[in-house]
């Protein structure tokens, strides 16, 4: 079974388009047997995302470290659960164990994720694709600061074209015909 790595936010925002983009990225990848990776939480973009993919019949493995299972956030629904001692691990499990990552919107956390993956892709320690999914514009500012990050001389072309963007769920079916 295929794997996706969803990192996402411990908030909803304040657009509801934000979780209704999470529930249809959660049908699609239910629909097409694509196992959830995610932080493992039950609150904001991570619990709407997994309880969509479980609604519809897919499988969730959440990766929770334990200061989140002390401040009792984790999911008690999933398919699968990892018990990580910290956040680096979590992170770590999360890209290692994916065949694909994304970021759907999300806050400090969700950027970390995504650009320590990105690194890791830079330097040849993973080779995976890098999507954010641009709901509604969110990462139109960050794509930008990637451009001028290029045209500046800090960041190679190559490198600044991991990063794929997309807007519906439908366009991850090159990853997972």
């Amino acid at each position: 079974m295929a794997r996706i790595s969803v990192f996402c936010g411990s908030h909803a925002g304040n657009d509801s388009v934000f979780a209704q983009q999470a529930r249809e990225l959660g049908i699609y990848l239910a629909k097409k047997q694509v196992e959830l990776v995610y932080g493992g939480t039950h609150v904001g973009l991570m619990g709407i995302l997994a309880d969509s993919v479980l609604r519809h019949g897919g499988s969730v493995e959440g990766v929770v470290p334990d200061l989140i299972e002390e401040m009792q956030l984790a999911h008690t629904g999933l398919t699968h659960m990892v018990y990580v001692p910290d956040l680096e691990s979590r992170k770590k499990h999360m890209i290692e164990t994916a065949d694909v990552l994304l970021a759907l919107p999300g806050g400090y956390g969700t950027l970390d994720e995504f650009f320590t993956s990105a690194v890791f892709n830079q330097l040849d320690i993973i080779s995976k694709p890098l999507i954010l999914f641009n709901v509604q514009g969110f990462y139109n500012p960050l794509l930008e600061q990637l451009n001028t990050m290029t045209s500046a001389g800090f960041l190679k072309e190559n490198h600044r074209r991991m990063v794929k963007t997309i807007a519906r769920s439908e366009e991850l079916d090159i990853y997972f015909l």
